[in-house]
């Protein structure tokens, strides 16, 4: 029997093509860790739910993953913690803390003790002919006060917040933050700033005090957060930190488990409402996840999942839903919360340069749960 040379040649080739696939290489098993993170009934697919978290902890160029708690209608989903980690440690907040600072405030103007529209009661701010008494209460809240400010310089002793926390502002920072003058008109642009949110935990005191004594204004600031947010939704491991001046540093620094970070972030799902008691009003929890007028992809101290500058887009949202919102602070830390979705996805931990690689791993565990 005569071959044709192009028979040949094509029998010639087939034990390599034998060994070529186009299917994709098969999934590595998961262990018994990964596995016994996923709660019986999660709301997603449980092997898919299974490796996204473990993603998070196994993947080389996401950062250290510490802890992680997936809370779907109100019930736990999914938790996993790094060696070293568990529930009940209690992970700083960073960040995440002017979300609480938000809703505190919130809640004085519920009790009428503060005005979301009028000059607060910051007494340099009031003298006779000072600009910065333009300052609004909803300005300071949407990160456009106007002060003079740089969250991140190079060097870093050089700005604002390093300067607040750690230097020169360190045993006061609310004096150090109230004293800076204007650098835009109050209102006309968008300055994320740490110093502002600091601010506002004095305006706090302020309102729940007269008194200038460091021990008073600490303890009326912690006894109003923990009668009227951190008891009423149990979360009892929160710890808030205080300067030398008695103010909270609420842009920063709240300590707390991850289970309890995921407890306020259902709080905040369900419109501040818990086991159907209002404990902020709905159209304050609408309020600060609604875009401010001078940044589409943030709201009151809160960060939106839509509306970002094309460089700046610290969430995901190419990828939805454009109801989310989120809770973040330095080095990775994160509430995420899908109304929509029913979702909470608290990841707490340490990362730097890796952090938009992980966010999208984040989204990889919204994008399990479907809209309800």
């Amino acid at each position: 029997m005569r071959f044709s040379a192009r028979l040949i040649a094509t029998l010639a080739v087939l034990p390599a093509l034998a060994g070529c696939s186009s299917q994709p290489e098969p999934a590595a098993q998961l262990s018994d860790e990964a596995l016994a993170a996923v709660a019986r009934e999660p709301g997603a697919p449980t092997e898919e739910l299974a490796r996204a978290v473990d993603d998070l902890f196994s993947k080389n160029d996401l950062g250290e993953t510490r802890a992680l708690v997936v809370m779907h209608g109100g019930y736990i989903a999914a938790e996993r913690y790094a060696p070293g980690y568990g529930p009940k440690t209690r992970f700083v907040s960073w960040s995440m803390a002017k979300t609480v600072t938000a809703v505190m405030i919130g809640m004085l103007i519920a009790d009428g003790r503060l005005r979301l529209d009028q000059s607060p009661p910051i007494p340099r701010w009031q003298r006779p002919g000072d600009p910065r008494g333009e300052i609004t209460l909803r300005q300071l809240l949407q990160m456009r006060s106007g002060l003079r400010h740089s969250e991140a310089s190079d060097p870093p002793y050089e700005s604002g917040e390093v300067r607040m926390l750690f230097l020169d502002g360190r045993d006061d920072m609310a004096h150090f933050a109230e004293s800076q003058p204007l650098e835009a008109e109050p209102g006309a642009k968008f300055e994320y700033s740490s110093n502002t949110t600091v601010i506002l935990a004095d305006i706090a005191a302020r309102a729940l005090t007269r008194s200038r004594d460091p021990d008073v204004r600490r303890r009326a600031v912690l006894e109003y957060l923990e009668s009227r947010l951190f008891r009423p939704l149990g979360m009892t491991s929160m710890v808030p930190e205080f300067d030398r001046a008695g103010t909270l540093i609420g842009g920063s620094l709240i300590h707390g488990t991850a289970r309890d970070w995921a407890r306020f972030g259902d709080f905040l799902r369900n419109k501040g409402s818990y086991r159907g008691v209002q404990l902020v009003p709905r159209r304050w929890i609408e309020f600060m996840t609604t875009p401010s007028p001078r940044r589409g992809n943030y709201g009151a101290q809160t960060w939106l999942n839509r509306g970002a500058p094309a460089d700046d887009d610290p969430l995901f949202g190419a990828r939805g839903p454009k109801s989310l919102f989120a809770m973040i602070g330095h080095m990775g830390q994160f509430v995420l919360v899908a109304p929509d979705r029913k979702l909470v996805v608290v990841r707490l931990g340490h990362s730097d340069g890796t952090i938009p690689p992980m966010v999208q791993e984040l989204a990889d565990i919204v994008e399990l749960y479907p809209p309800s």
